[in-house]
């Protein structure tokens, strides 16, 4: 599918996603300024479920908020509370570090909260007969825009700006960067209002045995990514590998260009033959987690994470698409801000649990996602059979 044949407003929200992924470099650079100065990684990732905590209930009270009022509004709230978090950690200084952390971490909890009007605001605005090949053009230009963003911030935030003061000034660039994408949305974007997210020809939403096939890969997911996140990543390569910021970001760039070429394979894929594809994708991230927990050197993490991206890129279209064929348009934000806070229930404790892991042993939390996404494969394998 050529650029040109997308939709004008899907091609604004492609190129809105292309401008922010660099910056979201911030979600690596908080830890590291916490292990800057003085917290471990159990410490990490009990500070992680405790905001984690306080955020569940309010996750589906959102999604029944901006069904009745404009998508383009909840993505702003995104922006503006992403934003002002980085305002906060870029205040972390001193006695008052504590609270500063806190504020900003919750106020960044609270943005997630909003997230899936991302994905309502895809369902709306993304073709239904040409969805994967839009995906996939989604997930191409973020994540070049992405692997040139964060070569360049992990080297000068890795090699040239590595002391905490400078991670707080850049905490708070990054904050005032957001005014510009708030202004991006407001212009670009379509208010997304009820009217645009009643189809045509609606269909009734209903937990079928399909549905709930798909809630059971949601929780199974939720918990094989979330016990080996980001902060275990930076706990291997920073605090046993002893590299840089910069050597992190080398591995997100190897993921990138993962996700890159997997966008280019996915179009060619037929729509019929998802399942098979989805249970090979997670057969290679199972690839990634085994060559983890053999504790290696940078190279092989590099390749570890390639071929686990890849994976993860090359179900992305079929298994979003799948979902979506489920939910109608007018109930997305609703649904999936449901669906999120079932993630949310799944993983709420797990940070803290990767952290104790990694702790023990920083390659533990590796073997938890081997197991979980082996079972994902044995599901996908069932779904090709029975759907």
């Amino acid at each position: 599918m050529r650029w040109s044949d997308i939709p004008l407003f899907a091609r604004k929200y492609i190129l809105y996603h292309t401008i922010v992924s660099p910056f979201l470099i911030t979600w690596y650079m908080l830890p590291l300024y916490m292990f800057m100065t003085g917290y471990n990684i159990l410490d990490v990732g009990a500070f992680f479920t405790v905001i984690s905590v306080i955020a569940i209930p309010l996750t589906y009270l959102v999604g029944k908020v901006f069904r009745k009022i404009a998508l383009r509004h909840g993505l702003v709230i995104i922006d503006f509370l992403g934003g002002l978090s980085n305002l906060f950690y870029g205040l972390a200084y001193g006695i008052f570090a504590p609270i500063a952390l806190f504020i900003g971490r919750l106020l960044e909890e609270l943005s997630f909260l909003f997230y899936p009007l991302y994905q309502a605001a895809e369902r709306t605005l993304y073709p239904e007969d040409k969805m994967e090949e839009v995906f996939a053009w989604h997930m191409r230009l973020p994540v070049a825009s992405q692997m040139v963003g964060f070569l360049a911030f992990g080297y000068l935030f890795g090699y040239i700006y590595t002391s905490p003061h400078d991670y707080r000034l850049a905490f708070l660039f990054f904050g005032f960067i957001s005014a510009f994408t708030i202004l991006y949305l407001i212009k670009f974007l379509p208010k997304l209002d009820v009217k645009e997210r009643i189809e045509a020809e609606t269909f009734k939403f209903k937990v079928d045995p399909e549905f709930r096939l798909i809630l059971s890969l949601e929780a199974i997911l939720t918990l094989a990514w979330s016990m080996a996140p980001e902060i275990v990543l930076m706990n291997y390569v920073i605090n046993v590998l002893e590299k840089t910021l910069f050597e992190v970001m080398l591995v997100e760039v190897f993921m990138s260009s993962a996700s890159f070429l997997a966008t280019f394979v996915s179009e060619r894929i037929k729509r019929e033959k998802r399942f098979i594809v989805m249970a090979f994708s997670m057969l290679l991230v199972t690839c990634w987690a085994t060559l983890m927990m053999i504790s290696p050197l940078l190279p092989i993490v590099l390749l570890a994470y390639f071929i686990g991206e890849f994976g993860d890129t090359l179900m992305f279209p079929f298994y979003r698409t799948w979902i979506f064929s489920k939910i109608p348009k007018d109930r997305a934000s609703e649904i999936l801000a449901a669906i999120s806070s079932y993630r949310k229930m799944f993983g709420l404790m797990v940070p803290l649990i990767a952290g104790a892991l990694a702790s023990l042993t920083p390659i533990l939390p590796y073997a938890a996602s081997l197991l979980l996404y082996t079972i994902s494969i044995l599901l996908f394998l069932y779904a090709k059979r029975a759907f």
